[in-house]
């Protein structure tokens, strides 16, 4: 089973490169003859994605979390999982080369520096911790996802207000939609964080009996759960909407990522396991 990992693992980044460069040759010509072939290319690198999750899982015998660069794959499998979830629903698809191209880097990575770990703490057999932290991650992914439509909202409010009408206003939704995947794709990001906050304070004290409510991830995981329950009310309660919404929007996605590179690489911290 190992030697099909591996090799899954040098496979899957030119899956994702490949399914970007159709997205994104789609998105530069806009030939309506690629749309089921975009759906065929990331639907395989998704089912692709999901058996080398589940090999390692069952081959180690823990799920992929026990360092940043499993955690980066799961990352880069939730980002593509949860923008193909997001297609389906809302069918746009000029916006998947920007997300797809994060995956991609994601995956990269992951694929250069992953190492198999067969002994690993007892904790982190936990299929409770594997549900918390894989909530957490696709809580992450809805903020990556929303922020990329945050940027390409600003891109597009820049072009409209210096009357450019190239490639950028022709392909992209119009503001007001783009507005809107922004903010669902926050709340999903926000509902997801959420549960897996839940799961994380009923599972730690039995885990961690020692544990600090002052943990560095918890402090960091706590001041994005708040931006974004501050930005969802906003909306809702204050009627907040444009500019200032994405804004805020973005402002908590480079929060989260300026957390999560200081507590898993400059802080100390029971989440780190490695």
């Amino acid at each position: 089973m190992t030697p099909l990992i591996h090799f899954l693992n040098i496979l899957l980044p030119f899956f994702y490169v490949g399914t970007f460069s159709v997205y994104f040759y789609d998105f530069m010509k806009g030939e309506k003859k690629f749309v089921n072939v975009k759906r065929l290319f990331i639907f395989i690198t998704i089912f692709t994605h999901s058996v080398y999750l589940l090999l390692r899982t069952i081959a180690f015998d823990h799920p992929p979390i026990t360092n940043v660069f499993e955690i980066f794959t799961v990352l880069a499998f939730s980002i593509t999982f949860s923008y193909f979830v997001l297609e389906l629903l809302t069918d746009i698809r000029g916006t998947g080369p920007f997300i797809i191209i994060i995956s991609f880097i994601f995956q990269l990575i992951s694929s250069l520096f992953i190492v198999d770990l067969v002994e690993v703490r007892e904790v982190l057999k936990s299929n409770l911790l594997g549900i918390h932290v894989i909530n957490a991650l696709l809580g992450y992914s809805g903020f990556t996802i929303s922020a990329v439509y945050g940027f390409l909202y600003l891109i597009l409010y820049k072009d409209l207000k210096h009357n450019r009408f190239g490639l950028i206003f022709n392909r992209l939704p119009n503001l007001e939609v783009l507005e809107k995947l922004s903010f669902y794709a926050a709340v999903i990001g926000f509902v997801l964080l959420t549960v897996s906050m839940i799961i994380g304070i009923i599972w730690l004290p039995e885990a961690f009996p020692e544990f600090s409510y002052f943990d560095p991830k918890l402090i960091g995981s706590g001041l994005v759960w708040l931006l974004y329950l501050g930005g969802i009310l906003s909306k809702i309660i204050i009627k907040w909407r444009g500019k200032k919404l994405i804004l805020l929007s973005i402002t908590g996605f480079l929060i989260a990522i300026f957390s999560t590179i200081v507590t898993n690489f400059l802080a100390k911290s029971f989440h780190s396991f490695y």
